[in-house]
């Protein structure tokens, strides 16, 4: 008999692009069920609550609907992630302060929200940082404070709830997606610069997902061979 777990009913934070959509049909190609949290919906036809994430008590009753809607649930992965660019004098103030909203706080209020339901299934969490949350470089205050926080909530929710739930922290390095696409010049990679496929990149969650209970996946770096923001 295999020991692979069942993915099961998977709340997919920022799932209707990028990562987040990578990790939503990978999780539907192993079995399982995504729901998406998002602003915008799913290309790809998935259940999905409207939700803007920088409001957390909004992003912890999607969730708590989700739930209820679906039987319980599985795991949560939070994909959802904003940036701002530029130095911390020339950044809109509503603007940085989005982005600690968004990538930070609606991670623990998402997880917040899930985890009566993941303790009664033994679930997982997977959140995602970036290597900018364990190194950092200017013009980038905003993401590497949200993502640092990600790291250190990561870390310190594992210690919390070991053996009751999963928790893996994912830490990815650049990848192909429109995330950069609203930057200005200067904050885009370099024409040349190689990135991850988010589909390549999404295969690391289901591996984590899919850990036989009792053994856990604590971080994954996943980057490009090139990546210049690691080491």
């Amino acid at each position: 008999m295999s020991d692979v777990r069942s993915v099961g009913t998977v709340v997919v934070t920022g799932g209707s692009s990028g990562l987040g959509a990578a990790v939503a049909a990978a999780v539907e190609e192993a079995g399982g069920t995504p729901v998406v949290l998002d602003r915008q919906a799913p290309p790809n036809g998935f259940a999905w609550e409207e939700v803007d994430l920088s409001a957390p008590r909004v992003a912890e009753q999607a969730v708590r609907r989700v739930a209820e809607e679906h039987g319980g649930l599985d795991a949560v992965v939070t994909c959802a992630g904003i940036d701002a660019c530029g130095d911390l004098s020339d950044i809109d103030a509503d603007d940085w302060d989005r982005v600690i909203m968004v990538n930070l706080v609606a991670t623990a209020a998402v997880v917040r929200a899930a985890l009566p339901f993941l303790e009664e299934r033994r679930g997982r969490v997977v959140t995602v940082a970036s290597t900018l949350g364990i190194r950092a470089l200017p013009a980038a205050t905003a993401y590497c404070a949200s993502k640092f926080g990600v790291v250190g909530f990561t870390r310190a929710l594992a210690a919390e709830t070991a053996d009751r739930i999963g928790v893996t922290l994912l830490i990815p390095g650049g990848m192909s997606t429109h995330f950069f696409d609203d930057r200005p010049e200067e904050f885009k990679p370099a024409p040349d610069q190689r990135l991850n496929r988010p589909e390549d990149v999404a295969r690391s969650v289901i591996f984590a997902l899919q850990q036989p209970a009792g053994c856990e996946l604590r971080e994954l770096l996943v980057a490009p061979a090139a990546e210049p923001s690691w080491p």
